[in-house]
């Protein structure tokens, strides 16, 4: 659209270059010089429209004219669009357009217009609206700039000449259509004795000795300028190269000579000791192989390179031994079969060195001859010697040694071992119950002293029992023959067949027999490990046996032969027509109770009879203490205050203790005597003061308390009573009783109190009155 618009602008801008070459402006043509009856086309005049940028000239610049060949007095020019106005503004009267703004081309490089020819007063179209176009001619005033102001890059190292190393690019924001005025110009100014940059901006390398062990990063400057344009203006950037590594460096080891120092004890696969090299190469690119120059321990060491640290690590391959070998002397080497020779100067001949290995000696654990023992023994035997195990102490001294059986591995405790290490049973094995039996056996080693020094070592020993025919033969499975009352002579009854607990050979044979002849049944051997029995002579008498039990006899063909009885239980059934059983008894079976479970039961009977005993004393006891308490406040002790201590157990003369003797001889209250004018013993007792009626008192119990008291102070004649009476208060059935120590001379109770007639005078009363005498009781 734009190219069909500007060859439109084109060729309007021809049309009126002719009609002013045709027409004066300054002399108006006179009216008779027009044709008459020519029709005059209306089209659009303009020149080409450009402007240069960034021009140096006052504001605004004339850009061109827009002429139409309307030719009115009240024609007006108009400018239409996006610029329209604020870049770009047209003379209403001349059509002349200028540009009140520098431009610059690297920003917009043309501008699309609108241009309008309108009535002055109407503001009609007088003509169609026309689109033109301004370009901006470009001057070279851009200078190049890299994208980056750094560049990280990367080369082999040893690479050789013209080896590209980065592309680098420069912008230069002028028309590129122009001749030279995006030329962009590169080179170095940093690093040009290393590397190169070519026109197109490729960094390439100048030097094939680049090492990265010498040097490893480089950094150059790379300048850009433009070839036609502002001079003294170019654009800069940085470079950063790192050479990358290749193998080209030999391992050389840091010593000559290594020395180490080791335990014979040491386990196959530990490291022993490590060896250095010196590789400056990355550890990627470490590819060092270690072996032994001399053969004669490359079956003992081997050594593992490790790259992160530069180093070898030997490990042991089999064990070593201080009483063999105590030191290993040998060659190694250390190669790289992985380097590239192109990149090698010369060959280095500091890769070999000197290994030298001492073994010390260490204490060690007895060693048994063999890993594992194998014996057999014969069943039902007892052998003083059914193998022997042998260690000996691998170390200088030559300690000796003590055998013993884990009892953990001889749970039974069969076996036994001697100090020679030979092994015995004590008692006979079973083949059917033990097969095999696996012992461990250590072996600790003794000092002088025949103690043992802490180092002790195992061995698993296999002793299979081997088998004797020690076991009849018997049924293969239990069998339940029946057969019908009416069965006809040679009726097939059952057929049986033997197994034996021992090891049963192919040619084993069974031969199976009757151990009576007195019967209705015949037995049939068939040769083949199997019996018949069959109906001898037919018909059962169910009223006389309804069961009955066979002894069959079966051998075996072993040595020596042996022979078992087996019990079968023939059950004899009534049948029907088509000879289906229609009524038998069951065969009692027999049931048998083990000894743990009679001793259960024991245990349970006991259990339960104790418990009934103790419920039947408990009652017992519950009844006599009930029948106690009914007497027992009856016989309370005197707890009156006395003016005076008295004399202790001597001091008879306070009460009078007869009262309580016949209570406890008699049986039966004392008559009372007669009033005697003599005042009571209890009313010569001082009682402590009462309070006044009106006083506050103490409570409901405390007024029972004074009451019982008063009861017995003036109770002459009876037995002396317990001024604190009212614990019976609480009733014959609480379960608190009496408090009184009199009661504790019951025939119920278990201590015997006749130790206190060796006590002496003093307690001769206490001893009267809780001693006990088997002649008499004390009756309540």
């Amino acid at each position: 659209m734009q190219v069909f618009v500007m060859l439109l602008a084109a060729g309007g801008t021809c049309l009126g270059l002719l009609a002013a070459a045709a027409v004066n402006p300054d002399q108006p043509n006179p009216p008779s010089s027009l044709p008459i009856h020519r029709r005059q086309k209306r089209d659009w005049i303009w020149n080409q429209m450009h402007i240069d940028e960034e021009k140096n000239g006052s504001l605004p610049h004339y850009v061109g004219k827009i002429k139409s060949s309307v030719n009115r007095k009240n024609t007006k020019y108009q400018l239409k669009g996006e610029s329209a106005g604020k870049v770009f503004q047209v003379d209403e009267s001349t059509g002349d357009v200028y540009a009140f703004e520098r431009l610059d081309r690297e920003k917009i490089s043309e501008y699309h217009l609108i241009a309008l020819v309108v009535d002055k007063n109407t503001e009609k179209n007088l003509e169609s609206p026309s689109s033109f176009t301004i370009k901006v001619h470009d001057i070279n005033d851009n200078w190049p700039v890299f994208t980056h102001r750094v560049f990280n890059a990367s080369v082999p190292e040893m690479s050789g000449i013209g080896t590209s190393v980065i592309q680098l690019t420069a912008m230069d924001a002028d028309d590129p259509t122009v001749a030279d005025h995006a030329s962009v110009v590169y080179q170095l100014l940093k690093g040009e004795e290393h590397f190169s940059i070519r026109g197109s901006g490729l960094i390439v390398t100048a030097n094939k000795n680049l090492d990265r062990e010498k040097q490893a990063k480089y950094e150059i400057v790379v300048e850009a300028r433009d070839a036609q344009g502002l001079r003294g203006e170019s654009g800069t950037a940085t470079v950063l190269i790192s050479l990358q590594d290749v193998n080209d460096n030999f391992p050389i080891f840091t010593q000559s000579r290594y020395i180490f120092s080791v335990p014979e004890d040491i386990r196959v696969g530990s490291p022993l000791g490590s060896l250095f090299v010196e590789d400056p190469d990355e550890p990627q690119n470490r590819k060092t192989k270690y072996s032994i120059v001399q053969g004669e321990y490359r079956d003992t060491f081997t050594i593992e390179p490790d790259p992160s640290r530069n180093e070898g690590i030997i490990k042991p391959m089999k064990p070593l031994d201080y009483e063999r070998i105590r030191q290993y002397s040998f060659t190694i080497e250390a190669t790289d079969p992985t380097i590239d020779l192109r990149y090698l100067s010369s060959t280095s001949t500091k890769n070999i060195a000197r290994v030298i290995i001492n073994v010390t000696d260490v204490d060690e654990p007895p060693t048994f001859q063999q890993p594992f023992y194998h014996f057999q023994l014969r069943e039902n035997q007892k052998k003083p010697l059914i193998g022997s195990v042998l260690a000996v102490d691998p170390d200088a001294a030559k300690r000796s040694i003590r055998y013993s059986i884990r009892r953990t591995s001889d749970k039974g405790q069969f076996f036994g071992i001697t100090k020679q290490g030979n092994i015995y049973n004590e008692k006979e094995l079973d083949r059917e119950v033990y097969p095999w039996c696996n012992l461990t056996v250590e072996a600790k080693e003794l000092d002088s002293s025949g103690t043992p020094t802490g180092k002790e070592s195992i061995v698993q020993v296999h002793i299979e029992v081997l088998d004797e025919n020690d076991n009849a033969p018997e049924f293969a499975k239990p069998y339940e023959p029946k057969v019908c009352e009416n069965a006809a002579q040679g009726k097939l009854v059952v057929q049986i067949s033997a197994i034996d607990k021992d090891i049963t050979p192919r040619d084993v044979k069974f031969k199976f027999s009757l151990s009576t002849e007195d019967s209705n049944f015949t037995l049939t051997d068939n040769h083949d490990n199997t019996a018949n029995i069959t109906v001898k002579y037919g018909y059962f008498d169910r009223e006389r046996a309804k069961v009955h039990h066979l002894p069959v006899l079966i051998s075996d063909n072993g040595r020596p032969s042996l022979t078992g009885t087996s019990m079968l239980d023939v059950t004899v059934c009534k049948c029907n027509e088509r000879g289906e059983f229609t009524l038998c008894e069951e065969v009692a079976a027999q049931v048998g109770v083990s000894i743990q479970a009679l001793v259960a039961i024991f245990l349970c009977i006991l259990t339960i009879t104790v418990i009934t005993l103790l419920i039947i004393l408990r009652r017992r006891l519950r009844k006599q203490a009930r029948a106690h308490g009914k007497s027992v406040p009856e016989i309370h002790e005197q707890l009156v205050t006395y003016d005076e201590e008295g004399g202790g157990e001597m001091d008879t003369t306070s009460y009078d203790v007869s009262v309580l003797n016949s209570v406890r001889h008699g049986g039966t209250k004392p008559p009372r005597p007669a009033l005697d004018t003599r005042p009571s013993l209890y009313a010569q007792v001082q009682k402590p003061p009462r309070h006044a009626p009106g006083a506050h008192g103490p409570g409901e119990m405390a007024a029972m308390i004074e009451v019982k008291k008063d009861e017995a102070d003036h109770d002459g004649g009876g037995p002396p009573y317990d001024t604190l009476h009212i614990y019976g208060y609480e009733g014959a059935e609480s379960i608190a009783e009496s408090l009184s120590s009199l009661g504790t001379d019951s025939s119920d109770s278990d201590i015997d109190y006749d130790f206190l007639n060796d006590w002496g005078p003093r307690f001769k009363m206490l001893a009267e009155l809780y001693g006990s005498d088997p002649r008499e009781e004390l009756v309540y």
